[in-house]
This record gives C-alpha cells, structure tokens and sequence, in this order.
C-alpha cells in the first residue's frame, strides 16, 4: 500500500493543448492534500468540449484564458495512492471532473461560495474547478482529485459502460432539478437526437422510469432517431406542434446552431406552466420566443455540469442489463490506444474531422 504525507508530491506526464491543435507531452507536479487520492486513468473518452478547445472554436479571450491545458473530462482510472480511508489503492472509480471549492479546501458547503452555501448546486460553486475547463483533465498519467470524487464503479458495470457515467451525471441533473414534475408529469419531450439527446432520454427512462408511451424524443436525422428505440419518436421537419398534445417538461439538448429552434419549438409544445430544461451549450446568443413564455407561465431551468451526488444512481442504473444494452448504441466497435502525444492529437484530428453518433474511447497505455 503506497502511503503519503502532507509534503509528498507525485509526477504526472500530461498530454498538453499549448494552442489549438498543438498538444505536447509534459510534466506536472501534483501536491496531495489530506482527503484526496491519486488516480491513473485509464479509459477516457472525448466530449465536443475538448474538440471546441482543440479545434480553436472557443472565443480567444476564453483559450488564452485557459491553455495550456489537458483535456478530457470523461474517464476513469485505478486508484494508485489514497490519503483517504474513503478510497483504496486499487479500485476502480469514475472521475468527477467538477471538483468543488469546499471539497478542495476541506470545508464544508455552508462555508463556501453563494451558490454552495444557498444549496444552488455545487456543480455552479465559484471556487470549484472543473477538469479540461481551466485546470488540467483526464489526459494525464497521475490526476489527484478529493476522494468524493472518485465513484467506485459497481464490481458488475464493465469499464467501457463506467466511462459514460460523466455524460449520464449531467443528464441526472438536468432531470433531477425537476424531478417533482417528472412523478406527474403526462408527456416528457427531448429535443435533440446526438449523443446529449440519447443519454438524457436513457436517464429518464432507465432512471426515472419514464414509459415508451409518457416519452417522446424528437430529431432530425432518421437514422439517429431510429436509435431511440425506448421512446416515441418524431422527426422535427415532419412535426405539427401546432396541433400536437401537449408536453409538460421539454428538455433542449440540441446546442449549437440548432437552440435557437429547438427551444422555441419546445416552447409551443409546452402546456400552461411547463417546464424547459436548457441543457445545449452555444456560443452565441439565442433569441427565444418570450411571449409564450409570458403567457403560459412557463419556467426555464438552465442545467450545467452535474455534482458528485449524480453518479451513484448513474451507476446503479448501469448494472441493470437493459440500461446497458441501451448505453450499448453510443459504443464504438474499439478503443483508440494512446501511448503518446502524437496519438492523443490523432485521435483528436479523427474525432474533429469524424464527429458521428457513437464516442471515442481512448485506452491511455502510460
């Protein structure tokens, strides 16, 4: 068993975005405070917000801001060390990339931030940091985080179902934040057929239990829609929502280009006092449709990120085999192995050039 002290220190060889599309091997130094483990990741998969930094299609202010920089803030790992009798070397734990500030000094929520001591979300504390977003992710050979947030992965959930726990804990707490509504809610409605789309709609209905029948996603593509097997499904170019019955929640998970109709097509599908959960990210302003809004009293929830609170039930839906089979359609045929800087920025190039339906899983080999 490795044992630390406050003064021990540990080396990491770190895969670094100096600009965009430049990525260098490099060393860092770790301190490893009381409470935290150290962890060797090794599966990782790549989210479009490590390709906007890689690509440049961040706003310059924010990449001179925030490189260099490791990125990936999906993966897991092995525990190596622990100064923490939460954790052990050797398990198997998924990474929490938000690390909140109270966690990260040893304090308690109530002695943090406003949003932490308003209980708003530790995912919005404003002295937390967040992996592949300001401080350094995933792409690295040692990573220590506080030892809440590493996730032990249930003995029973293989390795590449575990890697998307990141992407579901953000989905968890999108619907979480109206979970209330969700117990009454008649019709559920998800905009968006990507890969945000797919695991927001599999957590309403693997961990919510949402039916086939109180669940409709819709799209653009046919052959991603087609994917949606648990849900009703409607293609958006074919869709009356004029006419339609009306949905009680909408989730918006399109982002990009594409919010601004997706949310306003939400907004007239919408009952009197229904609920919008924003959950796609753009960089540009989005013009919304305000009177409806306005005159049916609806409520908007903006969604970002998720807390170390969203992976258990995660990970406890995942050791059902039908959440699995369903998890199973976002899979690639392989792994991508990364020994070194030239295949991280490989498969970065493939993954920028190729953006489809299914992830892409990198196997760090350090």
């Amino acid at each position: 068993m490795t044992i630390l002290t406050r003064t021990d220190k540990v080396q990491s060889k770190a895969y670094r975005l100096i600009r965009p599309g430049d990525v260098q091997e490099v060393v860092l130094e770790h301190a490893v405070p009381e409470g935290s483990v150290v962890i060797e990741p090794v599966l990782g998969s790549i989210c479009h917000a490590d390709l906007r930094y890689f690509t440049g299609q961040r706003r310059p202010e924010a990449l001179a801001r925030k490189l260099p920089m490791a990125l990936i803030h999906e993966g897991i790992g092995r525990v190596v060390a622990s100064r923490s009798p939460e954790r052990r070397e050797g398990q198997r734990v998924v990474i929490v990339p938000n690390l909140p500030g109270f966690l990260l000094e040893g304090s308690r929520p109530e002695t943090c931030c406003p949003a932490c001591r308003l209980g708003v979300g530790d995912n919005y504390c404003h002295r937390g940091r967040f992996l592949g977003s300001g401080t350094d992710g995933i792409a690295q050979e040692r990573l220590v985080i506080p030892a809440a947030c590493a996730v032990p992965i249930p003995d029973s959930v293989p390795d590449d179902f575990a890697v998307l726990a990141e992407l579901c804990s953000v989905s968890h707490q999108a619907a979480n934040r109206v979970a209330d509504r969700l117990k009454r809610a008649k019709r559920v409605a998800v905009f968006g057929d990507g890969p945000v789309g797919y695991l927001t709609a599999a957590v309403l209905h693997h961990v919510f239990g949402l039916t086939k029948e109180r669940l409709i996603v819709f799209g653009a593509i046919p052959e991603k829609l087609n994917e949606f097997t648990f849900a009703t499904r409607a293609l958006v170019q074919e869709f009356d929502f004029s006419a339609a019955e009306r949905a009680d929640i909408a989730f918006e998970c399109t982002g990009g280009r594409f919010s601004e109709s997706a949310a306003n097509q939400a907004i007239d599908l919408l009952s009197p006092g229904g609920a919008l959960v924003l959950m796609g990210v753009t960089e540009e302003r989005v013009p919304i449709n305000t009177r409806d809004v306005l005159e049916k009293g609806l409520t908007l929830y903006g969604s970002s990120r998720s807390s170390y609170l969203d992976f258990p039930p995660v990970l406890k839906a995942m050791e059902n085999p039908s959440c699995r089979e369903t998890l199973s359609r976002l899979l690639p045929d392989e792994r991508t192995p990364v020994r070194n800087a030239e295949n991280f920025t490989a498969a970065m190039n493939e993954a920028a050039q190729h953006r489809g339906w299914k992830k892409t899983l990198l196997e760090f080999h350090w």
